[in-house]
């Protein structure tokens, strides 16, 4: 039987290091149904989006390189949903702190298998 929750992940990313944002829990496998990324200094800026994997070779795996979000702007990242197994990993960089928020939307099915 697969069961189903709504569920978020948020982070303001205050740094400029590699940021974890939403591990997929075991036994699971998740749709992103949106990203959202705002600027809130007043100054554009850009964000990396990866997936890591480490059943993969290679492991790290980009989904965006560099997007631009323009001042006090708003983007929604995905125009199609987006399917994770256990265990993926989404990540964030900014190019500079403080200034970029993340909401990533998430519809979790456990499994129960693997």
């Amino acid at each position: 039987m697969t069961a189903s929750l709504y569920t978020n992940a948020k982070a303001d990313l205050t740094g400029t290091t590699l940021t974890t944002v939403y591990t997929v829990p075991a036994k699971t496998y998740a749709v992103i149904k949106s990203i959202i990324v705002s600027e809130d200094s007043g100054n554009a800026d850009t964000i990396t989006v990866s997936i890591t994997d480490a059943a993969s070779s290679p492991a790290t795996f980009s989904l965006f390189k560099t997007k631009s979000i323009s001042s006090n702007g708003t983007s929604e990242l995905l125009s199609r949903d987006l399917v994770l197994k256990a265990q993926e990993i989404l990540k964030f960089q900014a190019a500079t702190a403080n200034r970029l928020h993340v909401v990533v939307s998430i519809q979790e099915y456990y499994t129960g298998i693997g």
